[in-house]
């Protein structure tokens, strides 16, 4: 995980708008969860998700953009969200996921009514959801950082085919929370991809 400051990282990426923003390669993308610890602890023993206290049966969120991850669990402090995981998916997977992914809001640019998003919507597995991102303190940014939902069979392959690295990095988040002026943060940029994903999103 290559990191630098906080501050260096938004000089090098846009101030506004959507924009798929990822530590990524060639071959794999990166993101993150929050779980509790007991799900959490499963998850990197076995490299894979499950336990008792895993639901397999419900929607679960990913985050490419680990200042939206540390926003949304108050850098690893909020209930249920003490242990923060990065996920290495492989880029076909990630890919394919934009691919299948419909909007949690109609988005009329891109769906001919509201009777046809929301007969995309029931019969998709993921979910897409552009939210403002945030800073260190929590204050909102004009950029939009994206979060996808994933449920069923899109569910399934994900955790089967396409999840091939489950790292805990709730220490380092401990650690960096006590930094919010500028802490260190993964490496991040503006993800490449092909048109018709771009179009779609």
């Amino acid at each position: 995980m290559k990191l630098l400051p906080y501050t260096t990282l938004q000089t090098q990426l846009p101030e506004r708008g959507k924009h798929v923003i990822a530590d990524y390669d060639n071959t794999i993308v990166y993101v993150y969860q929050a779980f509790r610890p007991s799900i959490a602890d499963y998850a990197v023993a076995h490299q894979q998700f499950g336990g008792p206290d895993y639901r397999h049966g419900r929607m679960t969120w990913i985050k490419p953009g680990f200042m939206w991850m540390m926003y949304r669990a108050g850098w690893a402090t909020k209930p249920n969200q003490e242990r923060i995981l990065r996920l290495a998916v492989t880029r076909a997977g990630w890919e394919q996921i934009l691919r299948e992914a419909v909007h949690s809001s109609f988005q009329p640019t891109l769906y001919p009514d509201q009777e046809g998003w929301k007969e995309a919507l029931a019969s998709s597995d993921v979910r897409l959801q552009w939210d403002p991102d945030h800073d260190p303190y929590g204050n909102k940014l004009e950029r939009k950082a994206i979060q996808i939902g994933l449920r069923g069979q899109t569910l399934h392959r994900f955790h089967r085919e396409w999840l091939v690295g489950i790292h805990d990095i709730t220490p380092f988040v401990v650690e960096q929370r006590n930094h919010q002026g500028n802490p260190m943060v993964p490496e991040e940029r503006v993800m490449a991809l092909p048109g018709e994903i771009i179009r779609k999103i």
